[in-house]
């Protein structure tokens, strides 16, 4: 059986097909057949820069968060929450720029590439933009053990409970051994 790619115009043989859209996976997925019989290449074996379209950045309301917007962050294959962190124009651009997450340190007062320190670096796999394009959602892969500087997998660790604060997760990492402060 033949398989015929719309967009590269490519006919091959069914059992040798690979689809090659790559960073336009989702723009022909349904143009190309090979996704059809399920061998279409995976994009997260390449480096995705998850907000591009064609050579324009996707614009976000920066105006309307003084210059900084929430960015939500969850694991991609999970969908646990992992943290929530903010960007500035420069911190979209990097993220978009490199595939990595970069955030606006309010603490610190700079751009950070997460996991600059630990070694536990966010790695986008995609980015969601709510309606009022003034919040992001990174789907992420998070390489490291986990996304709190605590030690824990997510940042939402405690419960609120009638007791207070409640920890339902085990650390899995000893700050002070990673950051040696």
């Amino acid at each position: 059986m033949k398989v015929i790619c719309e967009k590269y115009k490519e006919e091959m043989d069914a059992e040798e097909a690979v689809c090659r859209h790559g960073l336009e996976y989702c723009k022909f997925r349904t143009a190309c057949l090979i996704h059809f019989i399920g061998k279409e290449r995976k994009p997260e074996k390449e480096k995705i820069p998850a907000g591009i379209i064609g050579n324009s950045m996707v614009p976000l309301r920066f105006d309307k968060g003084g210059g900084l917007l929430p960015a939500i962050v969850q694991d991609h294959e999970s969908g646990q929450v992992l943290m929530l962190a903010y960007i500035n124009e420069e911190a979209w651009r990097k993220t978009l720029e490199t595939g990595k997450a970069h955030y606006w340190s309010r603490s610190r007062n700079r751009i950070w590439l997460k996991g600059e320190s630990s070694g536990h670096i966010q790695q986008v796999q995609e980015i969601l933009v709510d309606c009022d394009e003034d919040t992001v959602i990174y789907r992420v892969k998070q390489l490291g053990l986990a996304a709190c500087h605590k030690g824990y997998r997510s940042c939402f660790f405690r419960r609120a409970s009638e007791k207070g604060l409640q920890v339902i997760a085990e650390p899995l990492f000893d700050p002070k051994e990673v950051y040696k402060k």
